[in-house]
Protein backbone atom coordinates (compact mmCIF):
# COMPACT_ATOMS: atom_id res chain seq x y z
CA UNK A 1 0.00 0.00 0.00
CA UNK A 2 2.49 2.46 0.85
CA UNK A 3 4.27 1.88 -2.69
CA UNK A 4 0.91 2.30 -4.13
CA UNK A 5 0.33 5.86 -2.11
CA UNK A 6 3.97 6.94 -2.91
CA UNK A 7 3.37 6.27 -6.62
CA UNK A 8 0.14 8.43 -6.98
CA UNK A 9 1.29 11.18 -5.35
CA UNK A 10 4.35 11.42 -7.46
CA UNK A 11 1.68 11.18 -10.67
CA UNK A 12 -0.47 14.22 -9.03
CA UNK A 13 2.82 16.84 -8.93
CA UNK A 14 4.28 15.14 -11.91
CA UNK A 15 1.85 14.93 -14.62
CA UNK A 16 -1.47 15.88 -13.58
CA UNK A 17 -3.52 18.81 -15.00
CA UNK A 18 -0.98 20.69 -17.22
CA UNK A 19 -1.24 23.01 -20.48
CA UNK A 20 1.05 24.67 -22.36
CA UNK A 21 1.09 25.11 -26.45
CA UNK A 22 3.54 24.85 -29.09
CA UNK A 23 4.43 28.29 -29.50
CA UNK A 24 5.28 29.33 -26.01
CA UNK A 25 3.27 32.15 -25.60
CA UNK A 26 3.68 33.86 -22.20
CA UNK A 27 0.35 35.31 -21.65
CA UNK A 28 0.44 37.42 -17.94
CA UNK A 29 -0.69 35.72 -14.83
CA UNK A 30 -4.30 36.33 -14.14
CA UNK A 31 -4.10 36.81 -10.66
CA UNK A 32 -7.15 35.54 -9.78
CA UNK A 33 -5.52 32.26 -10.64
CA UNK A 34 -2.70 32.85 -8.89
CA UNK A 35 -4.12 34.02 -5.95
CA UNK A 36 -1.71 35.17 -2.63
CA UNK A 37 -3.63 33.43 0.75
CA UNK A 38 -5.21 30.37 -1.87
CA UNK A 39 -5.19 27.91 0.41
CA UNK A 40 -6.91 24.77 -1.25
CA UNK A 41 -6.75 20.89 0.22
CA UNK A 42 -7.90 17.77 -1.15
CA UNK A 43 -8.25 14.27 -0.08
CA UNK A 44 -7.03 11.41 -1.77
CA UNK A 45 -9.40 8.55 -2.06
CA UNK A 46 -9.06 4.98 -3.53
CA UNK A 47 -12.39 3.21 -3.58
CA UNK A 48 -14.34 3.60 -0.03
CA UNK A 49 -10.47 4.33 1.59
CA UNK A 50 -9.27 7.56 2.43
CA UNK A 51 -5.36 7.74 2.10
CA UNK A 52 -4.97 11.08 2.86
CA UNK A 53 -4.51 14.55 1.57
CA UNK A 54 -3.10 16.66 -1.06
CA UNK A 55 -2.59 20.81 0.09
CA UNK A 56 -1.76 23.47 -2.16
CA UNK A 57 -1.12 27.11 -0.82
CA UNK A 58 0.35 30.26 -3.16
CA UNK A 59 2.59 31.87 -0.01
CA UNK A 60 3.77 34.87 -1.13
CA UNK A 61 5.26 37.42 -4.04
CA UNK A 62 8.40 37.79 -4.07
CA UNK A 63 12.17 37.73 -5.71
CA UNK A 64 14.24 35.33 -7.36
CA UNK A 65 17.38 36.04 -8.88
CA UNK A 66 16.02 39.47 -9.00
CA UNK A 67 13.04 37.86 -10.54
CA UNK A 68 9.50 38.48 -9.48
CA UNK A 69 8.15 35.13 -8.65
CA UNK A 70 5.00 33.65 -6.81
CA UNK A 71 6.13 31.40 -4.34
CA UNK A 72 3.61 28.06 -4.09
CA UNK A 73 4.13 25.16 -2.28
CA UNK A 74 2.34 21.51 -2.17
CA UNK A 75 1.98 19.49 0.94
CA UNK A 76 1.63 15.65 0.92
CA UNK A 77 0.52 13.62 3.54
CA UNK A 78 -0.93 10.47 4.41
CA UNK A 79 -3.03 10.38 7.25
CA UNK A 80 -2.08 8.69 10.76
CA UNK A 81 -4.26 5.86 11.10
CA UNK A 82 -3.68 4.18 7.32
CA UNK A 83 -1.46 0.65 8.23
CA UNK A 84 2.08 0.92 7.06
CA UNK A 85 2.49 4.32 5.55
CA UNK A 86 3.52 7.18 6.57
CA UNK A 87 4.01 9.47 3.97
CA UNK A 88 5.53 13.49 4.21
CA UNK A 89 6.27 15.25 1.73
CA UNK A 90 6.68 19.41 0.96
CA UNK A 91 7.34 20.45 -2.87
CA UNK A 92 7.74 24.27 -3.69
CA UNK A 93 8.12 26.00 -7.30
CA UNK A 94 9.02 29.61 -7.86
CA UNK A 95 6.38 30.96 -10.87
CA UNK A 96 7.32 33.98 -12.89
CA UNK A 97 4.65 36.26 -14.64
CA UNK A 98 4.56 33.79 -17.88
CA UNK A 99 3.84 30.61 -15.91
CA UNK A 100 7.16 29.10 -15.88
CA UNK A 101 9.46 27.99 -12.72
CA UNK A 102 12.75 29.54 -11.61
CA UNK A 103 12.84 26.68 -9.19
CA UNK A 104 11.28 23.65 -8.15
CA UNK A 105 12.52 21.97 -4.51
CA UNK A 106 11.21 18.87 -3.36
CA UNK A 107 11.31 17.29 0.50
CA UNK A 108 10.72 14.44 1.71
CA UNK A 109 10.97 13.00 4.86
CA UNK A 110 10.91 9.83 6.56
CA UNK A 111 11.74 8.67 10.09
CA UNK A 112 15.65 8.79 9.81
CA UNK A 113 16.50 11.78 7.39
CA UNK A 114 15.40 14.11 5.14
CA UNK A 115 16.17 13.95 1.46
CA UNK A 116 15.83 16.92 -1.05
CA UNK A 117 15.83 17.38 -5.13
CA UNK A 118 16.69 20.69 -6.16
CA UNK A 119 16.11 22.26 -9.95
CA UNK A 120 17.14 26.12 -10.72
CA UNK A 121 15.52 26.48 -14.43
CA UNK A 122 17.70 29.12 -16.23
CA UNK A 123 14.90 30.63 -19.32
CA UNK A 124 15.93 28.50 -22.25
CA UNK A 125 19.21 27.49 -21.53
CA UNK A 126 20.09 25.21 -19.15
CA UNK A 127 19.01 23.39 -15.42
CA UNK A 128 20.96 23.09 -12.33
CA UNK A 129 20.28 19.86 -10.51
CA UNK A 130 20.88 18.89 -6.74
CA UNK A 131 19.63 15.93 -4.98
CA UNK A 132 20.32 14.43 -1.67
CA UNK A 133 19.92 14.09 2.12
CA UNK A 134 20.08 17.23 4.72
CA UNK A 135 23.07 16.91 6.75
CA UNK A 136 25.43 15.19 4.27
CA UNK A 137 28.29 16.57 3.26
CA UNK A 138 28.22 15.57 -0.62
CA UNK A 139 25.07 15.63 -3.07
CA UNK A 140 23.88 12.18 -4.75
CA UNK A 141 23.55 14.60 -8.06
CA UNK A 142 24.94 17.97 -8.63
CA UNK A 143 24.89 18.73 -12.23
CA UNK A 144 23.67 20.96 -15.02
CA UNK A 145 21.67 20.00 -18.16
CA UNK A 146 21.52 21.72 -21.44
CA UNK A 147 18.09 22.81 -23.02
CA UNK A 148 16.77 25.23 -25.78
CA UNK A 149 13.02 25.29 -24.58
CA UNK A 150 11.18 25.94 -20.83
CA UNK A 151 9.72 23.52 -18.94
CA UNK A 152 6.93 22.78 -16.38
CA UNK A 153 7.95 21.33 -13.10
CA UNK A 154 5.61 18.83 -11.10
CA UNK A 155 3.98 21.94 -8.88
CA UNK A 156 4.22 24.60 -11.80
CA UNK A 157 1.97 22.50 -14.12
CA UNK A 158 -1.06 22.72 -12.22
CA UNK A 159 -0.79 26.58 -12.22
CA UNK A 160 -0.09 27.07 -15.79
CA UNK A 161 -3.53 24.74 -16.51
CA UNK A 162 -5.57 27.17 -14.90
CA UNK A 163 -4.30 29.67 -17.23
CA UNK A 164 -5.34 28.23 -20.16
CA UNK A 165 -9.11 27.11 -20.33
CA UNK A 166 -11.20 28.65 -22.97
CA UNK A 167 -11.41 27.04 -26.28
CA UNK A 168 -11.57 23.21 -27.35
CA UNK A 169 -8.01 21.87 -28.06
CA UNK A 170 -5.34 19.83 -27.31
CA UNK A 171 -1.71 20.50 -26.62
CA UNK A 172 1.53 19.13 -25.81
CA UNK A 173 3.48 20.20 -22.81
CA UNK A 174 7.51 19.69 -22.03
CA UNK A 175 7.60 18.80 -18.07
CA UNK A 176 10.89 17.69 -16.45
CA UNK A 177 10.33 15.04 -14.33
CA UNK A 178 13.10 12.81 -12.61
CA UNK A 179 15.74 14.82 -14.24
CA UNK A 180 14.14 13.91 -17.97
CA UNK A 181 12.60 15.24 -20.97
CA UNK A 182 8.98 14.36 -20.57
CA UNK A 183 5.74 15.25 -22.73
CA UNK A 184 2.44 15.61 -21.08
CA UNK A 185 -0.60 15.52 -23.97
CA UNK A 186 -3.75 17.51 -22.77
CA UNK A 187 -7.12 18.17 -24.13
CA UNK A 188 -8.75 20.80 -23.16
CA UNK A 189 -12.93 20.64 -23.50
CA UNK A 190 -15.26 24.05 -23.17
CA UNK A 191 -18.93 22.22 -22.57
CA UNK A 192 -20.29 22.27 -18.75
CA UNK A 193 -20.52 19.64 -16.59
CA UNK A 194 -21.90 19.31 -13.08
CA UNK A 195 -19.31 17.51 -10.16
CA UNK A 196 -20.42 16.99 -7.23
CA UNK A 197 -18.45 16.60 -3.98
CA UNK A 198 -18.79 16.26 -0.05
CA UNK A 199 -18.09 19.36 0.55
CA UNK A 200 -20.72 21.42 -0.89
CA UNK A 201 -24.44 20.24 -1.36
CA UNK A 202 -25.08 21.26 -4.61
CA UNK A 203 -23.32 20.39 -7.75
CA UNK A 204 -20.24 22.53 -8.87
CA UNK A 205 -20.33 23.75 -12.17
CA UNK A 206 -16.49 22.73 -14.35
CA UNK A 207 -14.77 22.47 -17.02
CA UNK A 208 -13.18 19.27 -17.95
CA UNK A 209 -10.22 18.08 -19.50
CA UNK A 210 -7.99 14.79 -19.84
CA UNK A 211 -4.74 13.53 -21.15
CA UNK A 212 -1.82 11.41 -21.06
CA UNK A 213 1.69 11.04 -20.74
CA UNK A 214 4.34 9.76 -22.99
CA UNK A 215 6.09 7.73 -20.76
CA UNK A 216 5.25 4.58 -18.32
CA UNK A 217 5.96 5.46 -14.18
CA UNK A 218 6.73 2.22 -12.00
CA UNK A 219 3.72 0.34 -10.38
CA UNK A 220 1.84 -0.10 -13.81
CA UNK A 221 1.06 3.94 -13.89
CA UNK A 222 -1.06 4.14 -17.04
CA UNK A 223 -0.45 7.93 -17.71
CA UNK A 224 -3.64 8.66 -18.54
CA UNK A 225 -6.25 11.40 -15.84
CA UNK A 226 -8.58 13.29 -15.90
CA UNK A 227 -9.21 16.85 -13.70
CA UNK A 228 -12.54 19.03 -13.66
CA UNK A 229 -11.85 22.48 -12.96
CA UNK A 230 -14.34 25.70 -11.44
CA UNK A 231 -16.13 27.33 -14.63
CA UNK A 232 -15.45 30.53 -13.51
CA UNK A 233 -12.85 33.30 -13.53
CA UNK A 234 -10.50 30.87 -10.86
CA UNK A 235 -10.62 28.07 -12.53
CA UNK A 236 -9.96 26.03 -9.03
CA UNK A 237 -9.58 22.63 -9.54
CA UNK A 238 -12.27 20.36 -8.58
CA UNK A 239 -11.99 16.85 -9.04
CA UNK A 240 -8.70 14.98 -10.63
CA UNK A 241 -9.00 10.89 -11.56
CA UNK A 242 -5.91 8.92 -12.80
CA UNK A 243 -5.61 5.18 -13.01
CA UNK A 244 -2.63 2.60 -11.07
CA UNK A 245 -2.53 -0.57 -11.47
CA UNK A 246 -5.05 -1.29 -8.68
CA UNK A 247 -7.24 0.65 -10.51
CA UNK A 248 -8.38 4.71 -10.18
CA UNK A 249 -7.57 7.18 -7.71
CA UNK A 250 -9.19 10.44 -6.74
CA UNK A 251 -8.36 13.70 -5.57
CA UNK A 252 -11.22 15.46 -4.61
CA UNK A 253 -11.10 19.46 -3.48
CA UNK A 254 -11.97 19.19 0.88
CA UNK A 255 -11.35 23.01 2.14
CA UNK A 256 -10.31 26.18 0.63
CA UNK A 257 -10.13 29.89 2.04
CA UNK A 258 -13.99 30.68 1.46
CA UNK A 259 -12.91 34.41 1.98
CA UNK A 260 -11.50 34.37 -1.06
CA UNK A 261 -13.73 31.92 -3.33
CA UNK A 262 -16.74 29.48 -3.25
CA UNK A 263 -17.54 26.87 -5.76
CA UNK A 264 -19.58 28.68 -8.37
CA UNK A 265 -23.36 26.30 -8.61
CA UNK A 266 -23.84 24.56 -11.80
CA UNK A 267 -27.69 25.46 -13.87
CA UNK A 268 -28.51 24.32 -16.41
Amino acid sequence: MKNIFCVMMVLVLSINLSSQNNREQKSEINSRKLLIGEDLTYVVKYAFFRLGEVRFRVVEKTKLRETPVYKTVAYIDSYPDLPFVSLHQVYESYIDSSTFPLRFLAQIFDDEDTTYVDYEFYDHSKIKMKKGKYGSSKAWLDSTKYVNKRFQDGLSILYYARMNFGSERSVNIPCFVNEKEEITKINYFTENEPIEIDAVDYEVNCLYLDGETDFVSVYGLTGYFEGWFSNDSFSVPILAKMNVIIGSITLELKNWNKSLWNPPPYKN
